[in-house]
This record gives structure tokens, C-alpha cells and sequence, in this order.
């Protein structure tokens, strides 16, 4: 941190005592908002060398425990690379538009995760959104009943098929009249965790390249379901094929049961309340990153100031820690590890603690 910045955090964090400022924050890691287009790519590129050869090897026709092993591996990988969409969508119109095309060519298109599912992620950070009816990542988790946990996992089963489902068949569907395709775009091209949002269409988004994306999506789907009927590939490929799709996306949902206490009951919240519903996993440096790849264990950081890219979210978060004065509310987001942030989920759901939050 520069000599400069840091002499106005201290002289501003004297100004106001004790109380929580976001320009305070600001202050304190405001050179930390530069993106490496480099780091990116060479961290993506890298990823994807080890996730697919991986994933390739364990779909091989036999049996050895080593496919087992690339199994695991291979899954971890794909779900690190598949998070830069989590990037992306903070980048902005016109930043860094050649990853975009490379992640979409190499990891969006072949996952069946084009990064125009995610566009929806703004509101989720959108103070007025945030925690209501129009934020498709969050669910009243932590109010009750336990019951709602197991349904929020058992999406986990059905989630691959909905999206093969939605590029095999939906996608050349909508083309057909535009009031089909407005419905598909509404209704079926979100990747949120609420099965019930419903995607806002707003003047000026690029529909044009949402097509394109659709359609070499729709394009691999009908590859997958056919190499296996033409002789190309065994049969087995589809189970295998299902199963690292069920545990990305496991890993990802399990992922998401800690980003945030789950506390709200679909009132708006301030800036401040929604750092306050966020959570930060310190965790093991090696495990808690295999979980939370990319930076997402510091996730009331990235509610605090989304902008900060992923390379700088460590770095950001333990000067936050040691210059706001004691005591401040983004201390109050830190847990530990994964396993005490789920405890305290598991026991707000039971005892309905989050109502009297």
C-alpha cells in the first residue's frame, strides 16, 4: 500500500472513531483494482491443461483407480476455470474482451456455460436487489425451515439435464418466433441458484451475440448426444459426461451454502447490510482455495468492493484486517473455515435463528 494512501486511511479512521466507513475501505486498497489480462490467461490456459486431459482420461473405456484420482482432479480444475465467468461479468463492457472470447471458446461453449447466463449476476450485488425477489443468488436459507437446504442441494441431480435440455431442444426452439425467443431468454438463461427468478431483458444488450453464443452451444449439446449413435465415443460417455457435470456443479453449490448468512426476508438492504450478510473463509491456503478458487472465499470483500480482481482479494483483505479499527462490521464477516460458516447456517435453519436476526 502506497504512504500516501495509507495516511489518509489512518487520518480518515481518526476522524470517524470506531464507525465503519466504505470510504474509509476504499482508502485503504484503492491502488488493488488493476486487473493482469496476462495472469488471467495464463492462469485460465494453464487450468484447462490440467482439467482436460484429466477429464478425458477418466472417461476411457476400463477401469483403474488413477480415473478416479483425474476424476477429482479434473473436476476441481473445470470448476476453477469455469469461475472466471464470476470475473467476467464484473469486467465491464469493452475490458479485456479478448479473455471474454477466450474463455467463452474454450471453457463456456464446451461446459455449456456461456457467459451470457451469468450477465444476470449484476443484481445480485444492486442494493436494491440484493437478498429480494429479484436477486437469483440468494434464498432465505438461514430463516428455515432445514428442509429447504435439502432442496437447495437436490438441484444439484437436475441441473445438467436442464442445461442440456435448454441448448439441445430450447435453443433452436426460441429461434422460431421472437415472442419464443423472449421467453427463453426471461425464463431459461440464468445460471442463479433461485429456481423462481425471472431475467430482466434491458435496452441495448447485445442479443446478437447471446444468439451466437446459443447457437455453438446448441451445436455442442447436439454433438454430445450424437458422437455416442454414430460410433465415436462409447455410450458410457454420457454417464461420465453427467457425472463431472454433477460435481462442478456440486462443488459450486456447496461453495455457495457459506457465501452469505441467508439471513434476509426479501426486504432490501443497504450496502453495509449486505457486507454484514457476507462471509470471508480464512480456511487452509491449499483446501480453502480448491473450494473457493479465484478469490470467492473472500466473498463480503467482493460484496464490499466487486470491482477488486481475484489476484488482489488476499492481498486487499488483510489490509482491511489490519487497518479498520477493531471491532469494524467487515470483522464481523470472518470465519475460519468452511465447516464453522455451515454450522452456523445449519443452525439458523433449524432453529429459525435468522428470523430474529
Amino acid at each position: 500500500m502506497s504512504t500516501l494512501a495509507s495516511s489518509r486511511a489512518q487520518k480518515s479512521a481518526a476522524s470517524e472513531g470506531q464507525a465503519f466507513s466504505i470510504r474509509q475501505a476504499r482508502l485503504i486498497i484503492g491502488d488493488l483494482f488493476a486487473r493482469r489480462p496476462a495472469l488471467y490467461a495464463a492462469d485460465l490456459l494453464i487450468t484447462l491443461a490440467i482439467g482436460y486431459p484429466c477429464v478425458i482420461y477418466f472417461m476411457e473405456p476400463g477401469w483403474h483407480w488413477t480415473q478416479v484420482l483425474a476424476f477429482i482432479v479434473g473436476g476441481l480444475a473445470l470448476f476453477r476455470a469455469g469461475s472466471f465467468i464470476h470475473e467476467i461479468v464484473h469486467m465491464g463492457q469493452g475490458v479485456m474482451t479478448p479473455f471474454k472470447v477466450l474463455w467463452n471458446l474454450c471453457c463456456g461453449i464446451p461446459m455449456l456455460m456461456p457467459s451470457f447466463l451469468y450477465e444476470c449476476h449484476i443484481d445480485h450485488h444492486a442494493v436494491p436487489h440484493y437478498g429480494t425477489g429479484r436477486d437469483g443468488e440468494y434464498l432465505p436459507l438461514g430463516r428455515g425451515p432445514v428442509r429447504r437446504l435439502f432442496g437447495y442441494l437436490l438441484q444439484i441431480a437436475v441441473l445438467p439435464a436442464l442445461a442440456f435440455f435448454r441448448f439441445f431442444l430450447l435453443t433452436p426452439i426460441s429461434f422460431l418466433h421472437p415472442k419464443l425467443r423472449r421467453w427463453v431468454l426471461e425464463n431459461a438463461s440464468s445460471y442463479v441458484m433461485n429456481p423462481e427468478y425471472k431475467r430482466q431483458l434491458q435496452p441495448g444488450q447485445p442479443h446478437a451475440w447471446w444468439a451466437w453464443a446459443d447457437i455453438a452451444c446448441c451445436l455442442r449439446a447436439w454433438a454430445m448426444f450424437l458422437a455416442p449413435i454414430v460410433g465415436a465415443v462409447p455410450f458410457s460417455r454420457w454417464g461420465c459426461l453427467y457425472l463431472i457435470a454433477m460435481y462442478v456443479i456440486g462443488l459450486n453449490w456447496t461453495r455457495n451454502l457459506v457465501a452469505h448468512h441467508y439471513r434476509n426476508d426479501g426486504k432490501p438492504m443497504s450496502h453495509e447490510e449486505q457486507l454484514t450478510d457476507s462471509i470471508n473463509i480464512t480456511g487452509h491456503p491449499l483446501w480453502t482455495e480448491l473450494l473457493f478458487p479465484l478469490g470467492l472465499r473472500y466473498h463480503a470483500l467482493h460484496h464490499l468492493f466487486p470491482g477488486i480482481p481475484y489476484h488482489n482479494l488476499g492481498k486487499a483483505h488483510r489490509r482491511l484486517v489490519a487497518e479498520l479499527p477493531p471491532g469494524s462490521p467487515y470483522h464481523s464477516t470472518i470465519r475460519p473455515n468452511f465447516f464453522v460458516a455451515l454450522r452456523e447456517l445449519w443452525h439458523d435453519a433449524k432453529t429459525g435463528g435468522g428470523q430474529a436476526a
